[in-house]
C-alpha cells in the first residue's frame, strides 16, 4: 500500500510528522511503503513552527496512491504560508481532487481538511477537522461530527493537531490490524483518543470508541 503525506509551506509539523512516524512504524509489520511528498517534489520544507525537513519526492511520482493524508497548519490565522494559503492559491486542492478521482482514499489531519474542502470533496460527506474551522466545514457542505476521527469511507478526517496520532493508528488498524495500531500506541507509550466514528458502510469498524 502506497502512502503519501503532502507537505506544502508553512505546514503544522506535528500534522505531518506525527502520522509519519506512526505509518513508518507500521511499515515493519504491514505492507506499507510511507512517503513524505511535496507538490513539484520541491527538496525542502519548512514547516509552520521553522522546522526544515526534507520530502522523498513529488505527490504521485512513485505512482498514484493508494491513500493521502492531508495535514493543515496556519489556517485560523490566515497566514502567508500554511493550509489557508494553499486554499487560496488553488494547486493543492487541484491536485488533491486529481488523485481522488483516479482512485485514492483521503485522510485529513486538523486543517488539512479544509484543503479536500477546497476540491469541493466534503460536500455531503461526514468530517471534523479542527474545532477552530468547523464552522467553515460546516459551510463546505460537510456534515461535521463531533468526535476525534471520523471514518466516512474514501475520505477519513481527524480533529486538530495531536488527533493526527489517533489518525494514524486508526489507519493502522483499518488497513493491517488492531494488534498492530496497538503496538505501535504501545511503542510510542501514547493513550489512544475516540471516539471515532466510521460512517455505514465503510470498510471496516475501529475496536476503539467507535459511536454510529
Amino acid at each position: 500500500m502506497l502512502i503519501e503525506i503532502l507537505v506544502f509551506p508553512g505546514v503544522d509539523e506535528l500534522d505531518a510528522l506525527g502520522p509519519l512516524e506512526v505509518l513508518r512504524n507500521a511499515a515493519a509489520g504491514a505492507n506499507f511503503q510511507v512517503r513524505l511528498v511535496s507538490l513539484e517534489g520541491t527538496a525542502e520544507i519548512v514547516g509552520g513552527h521553522g522546522l526544515h525537513f526534507g520530502v522523498d519526492g513529488a505527490l504521485g511520482s512513485s505512482g498514484r496512491p493508494d491513500l493521502l493524508v492531508v495535514p493543515g497548519g496556519g489556517w485560523a490565522k490566515r497566514s502567508a504560508q500554511g493550509a489557508w494559503a494553499e486554499a487560496q492559491q488553488g494547486f493543492v486542492p487541484a491536485a488533491i481532487a486529481k488523485v481522488y478521482r483516479e482512485g485514492a482514499i483521503l485522510a485529513s489531519v486538523c486543517t488539512g481538511a479544509m484543503l479536500i474542502a477546497a476540491a469541493g470533496l466534503f460536500r455531503g460527506r461526514r468530517g471534523v477537522t479542527h474545532h477552530d474551522a468547523l464552522e467553515e466545514l460546516r459551510q463546505s457542505g460537510a456534515d461535521v461530527v463531533s468526535a476525534r476521527v471520523v471514518d466516512d469511507g474514501d475520505i477519513i478526517s481527524a480533529g486538530g493537531v495531536t488527533s493526527g496520532i489517533d489518525l494514524a493508528l486508526y489507519l493502522v488498524e483499518r488497513f493491517a490490524t488492531p494488534e498492530l495500531a496497538e503496538r505501535i500506541a504501545r511503542g510510542l507509550e501514547y493513550e489512544r483518543h475516540g471516539p471515532v466514528h466510521v460512517s455505514a458502510g465503510s470498510s471496516k469498524r475501529a475496536s476503539v470508541q467507535v459511536t454510529p
